[in-house]
C-alpha cells in the first residue's frame, strides 16, 4: 500500500479525479468511478467493487475510521495490486468534494459490468424498471425506495444517464450498490422478463386499473417512465396489466420517486398479509 501527499489542485492525480466526477465519458474509456463518503464507498467495497486509489483528508476522518475502511478494502490489481492512499489537505478535499458533510474520504473504484444474467433474483421477485428517466436524483431516489422494500432489482432501460454517475450514486446514498441495477435496452428488459415469468405491470393513466386491485404477490416488475411523457408504447403492449395511483387533487401525475415508493410497499403489504 502506498501512501502519498498532494497538495496542489494542479496535480495531475487530482485533475484526473474531477474529471471522473465531471465526464461519464472519461469514466467510460478508463472503466473508473468515483464514490464520495464513507458510507457509500463501504457499500460499494461490501457489493464487491475494487479500490483504485482512496483520496483521504486526515483533518476530517479519524485514524479509526480509515482502519475500518481500510479493512474491508479490495485493491485493484493495477500497480502490481498495491493501493494508493493520497492524503489532501482540508483546502482541497473541499475543492474536489461534490458535498459537504462526507467524513473526509474519496474514493476511486474500478468499473464493474452490471448485466441481466448477474441478477441473482430471489422466489417471486420484485424489480423496478425505469424507462429514459433521466434526472440522477429521481433514480437515486428510487433506488433508495427499492432498497428499503427489498426489491431484487432496478432495470433502467434506455437510460440517459450512466449508472456511475455521482449525483446519482450521492442521492442515492449508497443505494445503487446495495440493489443489483442494470441499464438494458427496453427490447432486451421485456425479452429477459417474459422468459422469467415476471408479471409486468405499467404505471399509466390510460386504460388502467387501481394499483392495489392489482395481485403483486407473485413475480412482479413495475415498469414506470418519465413525468412527462410517460411510457413508450413497447412497455403498454408488454404489460400484462396498467395500473394508477388515485390523484384527488387537481394535478394528474405524481414524480417518479414518489410513485415508486408508493407501488412497491403495496407490494410489500400484500406479501405481508396475513402473516
Amino acid at each position: 500500500m502506498r501512501t502519498e501527499i498532494i497538495t496542489s489542485a494542479q496535480n495531475p492525480k487530482i485533475k484526473e479525479l474531477l474529471t471522473l466526477q465531471e465526464k461519464s465519458r472519461a469514466r467510460r474509456e478508463k472503466g473508473l468511478f468515483v464514490v464520495e463518503g464513507r458510507r457509500e464507498t463501504v457499500h460499494c467495497i461490501n457489493a464487491g467493487y475494487r479500490v483504485s486509489t482512496l483520496f483521504v483528508c486526515m483533518d476530517i476522518i479519524s485514524q479509526d475510521d480509515l482502519n475500518a475502511i481500510l479493512d474491508t478494502v479490495i485493491w485493484s490489481q493495477s500497480g502490481n495490486g498495491q493501493g494508493n492512499i493520497i492524503r489532501i489537505p482540508a483546502h482541497l478535499y473541499d475543492k474536489v468534494a461534490y458535498r459537504g458533510g462526507t467524513e473526509g474520504i474519496i474514493a476511486v473504484m474500478e468499473w464493474k459490468s452490471r448485466t441481466l444474467d448477474s441478477l441473482h433474483l430471489h422466489e417471486d421477485p420484485l424489480i423496478v424498471v425505469l424507462e429514459s428517466v433521466e434526472k440522477p436524483g429521481n433514480l437515486g431516489a428510487v433506488l433508495r425506495s427499492a432498497d428499503a422494500s427489498g426489491a431484487d432489482a432496478v432495470i433502467i432501460c434506455d437510460p440517459l444517464t450512466d449508472l456511475y454517475n455521482p449525483n446519482l450514486i450521492r442521492s442515492s446514498i449508497g443505494a445503487s450498490f446495495t440493489v443489483p441495477t442494470v441499464a438494458v435496452t427496453s427490447e432486451e428488459a421485456i425479452g429477459w422478463l417474459k422468459e422469467k415469468g415476471i408479471k409486468i405491470y405499467t404505471a399509466q393513466l390510460q386504460d388502467s386499473r387501481w394499483y392495489y386491485d392489482t395481485d403483486m404477490t407473485g413475480g412482479t416488475a413495475i415498469v414506470m417512465g418519465t413525468e412527462s411523457t410517460g411510457l413508450t408504447d413497447i412497455w403498454r403492449k408488454a404489460a400484462d396489466a396498467h395500473i394508477k395511483i388515485p390523484m384527488l387533487g387537481r394535478l394528474d401525475s405524481l414524480n417518479v420517486s414518489v410513485s415508486a415508493a408508493i407501488l412497491l410497499f403495496e407490494a410489500v403489504r400484500q406479501r405481508n398479509a396475513g402473516k
